[in-house]
């Protein structure tokens, strides 16, 4: 069967199907090559992600195939504020870390041999949080900041580093454009199309540089250019 990679986050993840996301960049890219399977879950944090870890993949006695490569993109809703609205989905930092570290472990536990890559929250626009909420906000403030989810991006990338593992800093990487809040976010969190390409491109440059490159996967099935019209099944016989 054709290799596979799962992309396992949040709704950045869930949404990298959307027109234009990240998640759909890659299944283009690596068309006929690998399968891209989406594991995004809306509003998770790593705490509900570990919980659930057993019930999104499966096990290594199931028979299944292992992936080629797995993203893991959470932090966006474990850096909500404590004290403000979304504080249900709030992790503390050190917890944080430690579900990461035991989220990576556990994959690489099922799958020694899968490429297993962190991705570090984006920045976020709290004006644009306060201008765009989910539900009624009557306090008027944004339920993230940028400087709590910069914390939470650090400790992925720290977390990464200790995992010998590697690691997408969207947080840093975006907020090098100056205009990164109106080019690369749709709502102060979600990404815009030209978010998504950055994101894309980040996680193909780690994937490349893990071996995942066009070059070193083969195509599935005969290309219909190597279909010989006077006897078309002679390329199925190889």
């Amino acid at each position: 069967m054709r290799p596979k990679i799962y992309l396992f986050g949040d709704s950045i993840t869930e949404f990298s199907f959307d027109d234009g996301g990240w998640g759909v960049s890659l299944a283009n890219h690596f068309s006929r090559r690998l399968d891209v399977v989406l594991r995004g879950y809306s509003g998770y944090n790593t705490r509900w992600a570990l919980k659930v870890l057993d019930r999104v993949f499966p096990t290594a006695e199931s028979g299944a195939a292992p992936p080629l490569a797995v993203s893991v993109f959470f932090g966006a809703n474990d850096a909500c504020l404590p004290d403000r609205r979304g504080a249900f989905q709030h992790v503390p930092l050190d917890e944080y870390k430690q579900n990461l570290h035991s989220i990576v472990s556990s994959l690489k536990k099922r799958w020694p041999k899968a490429l297993i890559l962190l991705i570090t929250p984006p920045p976020v626009d709290e004006d644009a949080r306060i201008r765009h909420p989910y539900v009624e906000n009557p306090s008027g403030l944004s339920e993230r900041t940028n400087e709590a989810v910069g914390c939470f991006a650090k400790a992925c990338v720290k977390t990464a580093g200790e995992c010998g593992i590697p690691v997408v800093d969207l947080w840093t990487r975006m907020q090098q454009y100056p205009d990164w809040r109106k080019a690369y976010l749709s709502d102060g969190l979600h990404l815009s199309q030209e978010g998504n390409k950055v994101v894309f491109e980040e996680v193909l440059k780690k994937l490349n540089e893990g071996g995942l490159s066009l070059e070193n996967l083969e195509v599935d099935l005969p290309l219909f250019s190597d279909i010989d019209p006077g006897d078309p099944f002679k390329a199925f016989q190889q």
